[in-house]
């Protein structure tokens, strides 16, 4: 597989190797390939284990193939206790597969997990990183039939998901809102970007639920950036990997309380915004 040892190449060296490789093939081929983790193995000098130990370990990470939307349904003991497994059955029961499974035409997997972060807002369902709060049997269908229709179609002016917010760096706590450059005529989030050899401004917009975005350099689809704060410098990093992609996640802070994560990877649909123990997702492109 000779992309596959063109994947670890690029990445040797690099602090986190393995992680940042199996983030790639995840992102190609949208699981782990038992063949790509032999040549992961051979290539870096790790034994096969190792590299099973870390595909397995993270939720992100797939070894089977996936389809083209994610369906996980929260199993927590807050949604338990509100009727996860019944809203869990109806959908094993609407997508005629059980739990871990993707269905034949390759439209969905269905997944539980244990905990989704949302406890107050139980029962949850996560579809391609969309939050769907307070599910009931009744509301599964329809929640499959956006799915299907596309849930990044947002009308920012009657869409309930799509309202500004302002954040600031984790280390410095200074505003990273620009009021001279609007998107989507609000104060835009500046920062720093860098991937490759490229470094400069990045633009986002602040009303969630947008995927504006403006850069001083063309960001290429599956790149993965690091940010920076503008004003201290310090890398915006410390977030755990993207539930999606593997990728690391880019985390601000939301004034009034909370904390929006973004995914560095450009195109991930996996991004976070939990305001005080509420959760739901975002995007950039």
């Amino acid at each position: 597989m000779t992309d596959i040892t063109a994947i670890v190449e690029k990445r040797q060296g690099q602090r986190g190797e393995l992680l940042a490789i199996l983030q790639d093939i995840q992102a190609k081929y949208s699981y782990l390939p038992e063949e790509a983790l032999r040549v992961v193995a051979q290539k870096t000098g790790r034994s096969l284990v190792d590299v099973y130990g870390v595909a397995t370990f993270y939720h992100a990470f797939s070894l089977k193939p996936r389809g083209k939307h994610l369906v996980t349904c929260c199993m927590g003991t807050a949604c338990h206790v509100r009727g996860a497994p019944k809203v869990a059955e109806e959908l094993e029961r609407q997508l005629k597969v059980p739990a871990g499974e993707t269905t034949t035409d390759r439209e969905f997997t269905l997944e539980t997990q244990n905990c989704l972060g949302g406890c107050a807002l139980g029962p949850i369902v996560v579809v391609d990183g969309h939050y769907f709060s307070s599910v009931g049997t009744p509301a599964v269908r329809g929640i499959l039939e956006k799915a299907r229709e596309g849930l990044d179609k947002v009308d920012l002016a009657s869409d309930e998901r799509a309202f500004p917010v302002e954040v600031a760096c984790g280390r410095c706590n200074h505003s990273l809102m620009n009021a001279h450059d609007l998107i989507d005529g609000q104060p835009s989030i500046w920062v720093t970007a860098s991937f490759g050899d490229r470094h400069g401004w990045l633009r986002l917009s602040s009303v969630y639920g947008s995927f504006e975005v403006e850069s001083q350099h063309e960001v290429p689809v599956d790149t993965i950036v690091d940010f920076f704060c503008p004003h201290c410098s310090a890398e915006l990093s410390g977030a755990g990997p993207c539930v999606a992609c593997g990728a690391s996640m880019v985390p601000m802070i939301v004034r009034g309380g909370g904390v929006v994560q973004i995914c560095s990877r450009r195109g991930c649909h996996n991004h976070m915004l939990d305001l005080e123990g509420t959760s739901a997702f975002g995007e950039w492109r």
